[in-house]
């Protein structure tokens, strides 16, 4: 319920940034159906933002159809080749990396906000993506860019005990921000839900 109550005020706070459809004829072309989920690329200050991003990639593609390559495997494979971060991993061409897995895509992920900013009794904690899927003769078949905030509401009533309330639920996300929920449901809307998501893929599950 926590979980579900982070996700909801996170959606009303950041819509989707373009809601215009996209050309998805280069997709269709391509029509992958596996996807390799490469380390991402990190324009934050927080080292461990990358990690937590690329263990939350895997479900809502394979929940989309495609079949997902494990992505600690990935990393760990890459790191014996010396590309241990995403930046790296990037100069890399894109057919010889498709090649070394047989993948029929490859999706590139940026962190480009991943920050909590505090303002006394409010702290917003804010996430932002890009998102690029690459067929494997290197042509870019899907791109989405997704930025997600939330901050947490105060229920301590108004007056002087509102402020304090206020005031310690700030410093406590401040102190330690959960970026994972925001993250999650990022990934959702641009993957599952949003008007330029992922056509259905292969081995989609009808629902029943």
């Amino acid at each position: 319920m926590k979980y579900l109550i982070i996700c909801l005020s996170a959606l009303t706070l950041i819509g989707c940034a373009n809601t215009q459809k996209k050309d998805m004829s280069a997709f269709n072309t391509a029509a992958p159906r596996s996807i390799l989920v490469v380390p991402v690329v990190n324009k934050t200050l927080d080292v461990d933002a990358p990690v937590y991003v690329l263990t939350t990639l895997p479900i809502p593609l394979a929940n989309k159809g495609y079949y997902v390559f494990p992505v600690n495997t990935t990393k760990y494979i890459l790191e014996q080749e010396g590309l241990y971060e995403g930046d790296r991993i990037l100069t890399m061409p894109v057919p010889t990396l498709a090649k070394m897995f047989g993948a029929d895509a490859i999706l590139y992920v940026t962190i480009n906000r991943w920050d909590a900013q505090y303002a006394f009794i409010a702290t917003t904690v804010t996430v932002e993506f890009d998102y690029k899927l690459v067929a494997a003769d290197g042509t870019v078949i899907w791109e989405e860019n997704k930025k997600m905030a939330y901050s947490p509401q105060n229920n301590g009533g108004g007056g002087l005990g509102g402020l304090i309330a206020a005031a310690i639920s700030a410093a406590i996300t401040r102190a330690a921000p959960n970026y994972m929920p925001l993250a999650q449901s990022a990934h959702q809307q641009v993957f599952l839900t949003g008007p330029n998501q992922l056509p259905d893929g292969p081995y989609l599950t009808p629902a029943k």
